[in-house]
């Protein structure tokens, strides 16, 4: 649709953090189940969140390679959702190691 009004760039960038976020969330599960089971997860956590942060600018790279006329703003999409998943992430790991409530996996 927007297409058809000449301007696709709000689209290919929230595409781009979409892709990421996807990513992200295959490799890491959820920042609030990493909060609930830090505890259980902290040693692998920000590895998974980083692969899939590599596996996701990777595909990011090849839509802005082939992508020329919308290359900013799916880099710029790409790039937001990574250091907002990042932080969240971040959130998640510090704050559930602070608190001391229940966890939801037992093994």
């Amino acid at each position: 649709m927007a297409a058809a009004f000449g301007d696709t760039r709000g689209l290919a960038f929230l595409l781009s953090a979409g892709v990421v976020a996807e990513f992200i969330a295959k490799d890491a599960s959820s920042p609030q189940t990493a909060e609930i089971n830090i505890r259980k997860r902290a040693g692998t956590l920000m590895k998974w969140v980083h692969i899939g942060q590599v596996e996701a600018a990777f595909f990011v790279l090849i839509a802005a390679v082939i992508d020329k006329r919308n290359r900013w703003p799916i880099v710029a999409g790409g790039v937001l959702s990574m250091v907002i998943t990042e932080g969240q992430y971040q959130h998640a790991k510090a704050a559930g190691l602070a608190a001391m409530g229940p966890e939801t996996e037992q093994y």
